[in-house]
């Protein structure tokens, strides 16, 4: 395992403009690609798992305890500048779905092109010609906050929240669930996502010292099954 010198991403972590930076990266507006994505939710709410606010949270807070845990220590691992083809190859081992796997490189391709405008980088641009159809959005996500001077947790906080965020905005849509109420969802999440990135930087830092099998590999096979009947529907308002 290689892990790269902080001299190489051109930004000190902590350095001036990161929060603002961290702001920018974790803003739904940012052009990731995340807004054609309902995290599994669609398929939730089909098949009655997701009736109401209630049941989104209940949602929300299992994935986030499981793939958000896992995708939160892989960023944070690629922001300390842990090997980022190694953090792919471990990203593609603890994602079992094919179409999970087809997801997150499309939106870690995406998130690249935005990245590498808003924080030119030699290590997003080598990660891009080493992965041209896409790294694992988590791995991307971490180097693109190591571009922008932010360190382990930040990263790991970014991951937190879209796991969560990309699910109840989908929901708002495919319910016309009230937005006040599932911004309450988020809110109340608040201290599960604040646990989740600082379990996920202390995994990414033991990884950093002890191997990439240390990283975290919680799973959800429902989001997994899920995600590979999705991908068949023949009609679907998200792409996953």
């Amino acid at each position: 395992m290689r892990t790269a010198p902080a001299a190489a991403t051109g930004a000190r972590p902590g350095g001036p403009g990161a929060r603002a930076a961290l702001l920018v990266l974790a803003d739904g507006r940012f052009p990731a690609g995340g807004h054609a994505h309902s995290g599994g939710a669609e398929a939730a709410v089909k098949a009655g798992r997701i009736r109401d606010a209630g049941g989104l949270a209940e949602f929300c807070r299992g994935r986030l305890h499981t793939a958000g845990l896992t995708g939160a220590a892989l960023a944070a691992a690629a922001a300390l500048g842990v090997d980022p083809v190694e953090l792919d190859a471990a990203a593609d081992a603890r994602t079992p779905s094919p179409a999970l796997r087809a997801t997150a490189r499309r939106l870690g391709r995406q998130l690249m092109r935005a990245a590498r405008a808003a924080w030119p980088s030699d290590e997003l641009d080598a990660l891009a010609r080493a992965f041209p159809k896409g790294a694992h959005q988590p791995v991307v996500l971490g180097l693109a906050a190591r571009a922008a001077g932010l360190g382990p947790e930040d990263a790991a906080h970014c991951v937190a929240y879209e796991t969560v965020g990309g699910p109840a905005t989908a929901v708002v849509r495919l319910l016309g669930l009230d937005p006040f109420e599932a911004t309450a969802v988020l809110a109340r999440l608040a201290p599960d996502m604040d646990q989740v990135a600082l379990r996920a930087a202390d995994a990414a830092r033991h990884a950093a010292e002890f191997g990439i099998d240390a990283l975290p590999a919680a799973s959800a096979p429902l989001l997994d099954i899920t995600a590979e009947q999705h991908a068949a529907w023949p009609v679907r308002l998200f792409a996953s």
